[in-house]
């Protein structure tokens, strides 16, 4: 029996136990830690693979990852790291993995995305490991399915962005916190230095979670004598490097932030947890389904490790570190809102998601909890694994459709016979960067306007009263077409006119999509 079992099986009234640190009594027997032991962990990772490769490349690239694509790594490696202070608003980690990747396997969307993928899926070993470390085996199959399933993490898997390997980072640090706090060694504290530099170098965000954490391990005399506070003298230390580079970004685009509403933010963190950044269309019922067995799983596990007579004095202390955590990660950025510093955003609190989601499993898998929180548990991650799954066939539920607008717009020109093209683009400002991507030939309108036969205007619901109306005399609407959630409108004149940028920038498809991009397009 290992000491997870033995700790559960205590009889009533039995004298009490010394509650030792997270992970210290989570040792395996040697059947555990015998390869067969092993299949539900390869299992996982099998099903979470293939769920983040399988489909990779389906959705087109959205506004950021065409950005950075076309601004950030569309020249040399000295181009690269100019525009991290000038475009960019996260550490340059991801920057230097993301362009090895692309000068190995080009700048395609599968390429772009991959290592965002391979993070995605060493994720779920690292939670596997997490949960070991917090109890045992079945937390840990827990952990790694509530990982593999979620929606929230795959969608980032599948993103050409630095949140994936941001959770990564955390994930690591996490697990050699808890193996430092069991036993606090040169090597352990080591490792959790070298990790949290890593999460700190991938997003800023990481220092909610990683001063916590030092700070705990540093937490009582006697640790201090320990290699402990290099821990924290080495995260300060990669924080001041990094602070040049965080000055000079600056915020800079991220404005949007501030000027959201911060209770729908707050409103948002619950949604994308359980349906994915792209989930509020799915609405509150379904988000509460899927919760539903997740908090009948947390419930059930705490009644049952609350009891005294458990025994389960480790399991509660790993839970209120796990939340606690949690909580750091979520409620610091956004008491910092209320000195003026609002970067408060789901995507930016997504590491605190790691500890959240190893809190449930250690809830719905510590020995007392019983096989009634398990299977509430293994419901909730199949409620969210059908939400990812359904992204797949759900069009309203993925990124905008650029690469099919692109095609679509050259084949509608085709149809025109027009042969000689000059076209004029006006499109919502999210969608100049994947635009650009899909057509390398566009070019920024000139200000003194372009003479042209052709005006095509891209945006999305709700559309302006007047969409169907020509935006410039002479012209008139020669094709409309819905291409997945984003429409696109082409107005044809007889002769070709001089149309100035004014008279798209007054006329917009989309009413409220802030600045429009109007674009060039000339071939034949």
């Amino acid at each position: 029996m290992s000491a997870a079992g033995a700790q559960s099986a205590q009889a009533p009234g039995a004298s009490p136990r010394r509650i030792l640190p997270v992970g210290a009594q989570a040792g395996s027997s040697g059947a555990e830690r015998g390869g067969g032991a092993l299949w539900p962990l390869y299992a996982i990772l099998a099903a979470g693979a293939a769920l983040r490769l399988a489909t990779l490349g389906l959705q087109s690239l959205w506004y950021d990852e065409a950005f950075t694509a076309v601004h950030v790594f569309g020249g040399s490696f000295a181009h690269m790291l100019a525009q991290l202070p000038r475009t960019e608003n996260t550490p340059p980690l991801w920057y230097l993995l993301e362009w090895v990747a692309i000068q190995l396997l080009g700048n395609g969307a599968v390429a772009l995305r991959l290592l965002s993928a391979l993070a995605g899926i060493a994720l779920i070993g690292v939670m596997w490991a997490v949960g070991q470390q917090l109890y045992g085996r079945r937390v840990a199959i827990l952990a790694a399915a509530l990982t593999a399933a979620s929606p929230l993490f795959l969608w980032y898997s599948q993103e050409a962005r630095a949140y994936s390997l941001y959770t990564l980072m955390v994930a690591l640090a996490f697990l050699a916190f808890l193996r430092a706090d069991a036993r606090p060694t040169a090597g352990r504290i080591g490792a959790f230095a070298a990790a949290g530099a890593l999460a700190l170098m991938t997003h800023y965000f990481a220092v909610f979670l990683l001063v916590p954490m030092a700070l705990y391990l540093i937490r009582s005399r006697a640790r201090l004598a320990s290699p402990a506070p290099i821990a924290l003298l080495a995260i300060g230390l990669t924080g001041a490097a990094l602070l040049p580079l965080a000055l000079a970004q600056g915020g800079r685009g991220a404005e949007w932030i501030a000027q959201s509403s911060l209770l729908a933010r707050l409103e948002a963190i619950p949604q994308y947890y359980l349906t994915g950044y792209s989930g509020a269309p799915l609405g509150h019922a379904i988000e509460l389904l899927i919760a539903l067995p997740l908090i009948g799983a947390c419930l059930v596990g705490l009644w049952r490790l609350i009891d005294p007579r458990a025994g389960e004095g480790r399991a509660l202390r790993g839970v209120a570190i796990c939340i606690a955590l949690a909580a750091c990660g979520a409620l610091i950025p956004l008491l910092l809102t209320a000195f003026g510093q609002d970067f408060f955003d789901p995507r930016n609190v997504i590491g605190a998601m790691v500890p959240l989601t190893a809190a449930v499993a250690l809830l719905a898998g510590a020995g007392s909890a019983g096989r009634s929180a398990v299977a509430l548990a293994v419901i909730g991650a199949c409620a969210l694994l059908a939400v990812g799954i359904d992204v797949d066939f759900n069009g309203r539920l993925q990124r905008g459709d650029w690469h099919g607008v692109a095609t679509t717009l050259a084949a509608q020109t085709r149809a025109l016979g027009i042969a000689k093209r000059e076209v004029l683009i006006g499109s919502v400002h999210l969608g100049s960067a994947p635009l650009e991507y899909y057509i390398p030939q566009l070019r920024p309108a000139p200000s003194a306007g372009l003479r042209v036969r052709e005006i095509a205007q891209v945006g999305y619901a709700p559309l302006a009263a007047d969409a169907a109306q020509a935006p410039a005399a002479g012209f008139q609407l020669a094709a409309r077409r819905v291409v997945r959630g984003l429409d696109l409108y082409v107005f044809t004149a007889p002769v070709a006119h001089i149309i100035p940028p004014q008279k798209l920038l007054s006329h917009p498809l989309t009413p409220e999509a802030g600045t429009q991009a109007l674009l060039r397009y000339a071939s034949g």
